[in-house]
C-alpha cells in the first residue's frame, strides 16, 4: 500500500500522480480557479486547505481528510470495559456505478462507518486512505448488487494495479469494475462480471483512472 507523507502538501502531490489527475482539474473540481492546487502545492498559499476544499478533495480522491491535514477520524469503542480504538472511515454521498455510469463533483461526507483497525489491516488496507461508496446498479451482480456499500482503499490504486475490483473515472464518469491486465505494456480490461453490460477488452490504463481497490461489500438483508 502506498505511504503517504504526513505533509498534507506533499501527500496531495503524491495523490495526483498516482491518479493521474493535474492540479488545474483538481482546483476545477472544488470550484476554486485553475492555480489554486498548483499555488497550494508548490508555493503554500494557503497556508491550510480550507475545510470545505479538504472534504471536497478527500471526497473527490477517495481518501480520508486525515491525509490532507483533518483530524484523525478515531473514537473509542464501548464494546469492552476498557475500550478500543476504532476507524471511522467517511461515507461519501455519492454512487458508483455499475450500469450506465453516475456523475462524480467532489460528493461530501454524509457518515461514517467505525471498523476494527485489526480488522481493517487483515484486508491489507490502508486506514488512512478508506472510503465507503454505494453500488448503483446491475452490472456486476451477481458480485455486487445495486444498493451495496463498498469499502474502497485510495492508496492500492494504479502504483500497485492488479487483478481486482476498482473503482475508476472513464470519462469523467465513476463506475464500480473488474480490472484486469491485458497483454501489451500498459494496457488492462475493464469488465462488467454480468454479461448483458459491456466490457472493454483491451485499453490503454491512462484511458482510465483508478480512484482504489474494493476491498469489502456490506449488503442488506431483507
Amino acid at each position: 500500500m502506498s505511504e503517504f507523507s504526513a505533509d498534507p502538501r506533499a501527500a496531495l502531490d503524491q495523490l495526483c500522480q498516482e491518479k493521474g489527475i493535474d492540479y488545474a482539474r483538481l482546483s476545477a473540481a472544488i470550484g476554486r480557479n485553475p492555480a489554486y492546487i498548483q499555488q497550494y502545492i508548490k508555493r503554500g498559499t494557503p497556508r491550510r486547505l480550507a475545510e470545505q476544499d479538504r472534504a471536497r478533495i478527500a471526497a473527490f480522491l477517495g481518501v480520508a481528510e486525515s491525509i490532507l491535514g483533518g483530524p484523525v477520524q478515531r473514537v473509542a469503542s464501548r464494546a469492552g470495559p476498557r475500550g478500543r480504538d476504532m476507524v471511522l472511515v467517511p461515507k461519501l454521498a455519492v454512487g458508483a456505478s455499475a450500469g450506465a455510469g453516475a456523475s462524480i463533483d467532489g460528493e461530501p461526507v454524509e457518515g461514517e462507518v467505525a471498523f476494527d483497525p485489526k480488522w481493517l489491516r487483515s484486508l491489507g488496507a490502508d486506514p488512512r486512505a478508506l472510503s465507503i461508496i454505494r453500488v448503483e446498479g446491475d452490472s456486476m451482480a451477481p458480485t455486487l448488487s445495486d444498493g451495496d456499500d463498498i469499502l474502497v482503499d485510495g492508496g492500492d490504486a494504479a502504483a500497485r494495479l492488479r487483478d481486482g475490483i476498482y473503482v475508476l473515472r472513464m470519462d469523467d464518469v465513476l463506475m464500480v469494475k473488474r480490472v484486469a491486465r491485458a497483454p501489451g505494456q500498459g494496457r488492462i480490461a475493464v469488465i462488467s462480471d454480468n454479461p448483458h453490460y459491456r466490457s472493454w477488452d483491451d485499453l490503454p490504463l491512462s484511458a482510465v483512472q483508478l480512484v482504489g481497490r474494493v476491498v469489502w461489500t456490506g449488503r442488506r438483508v431483507s
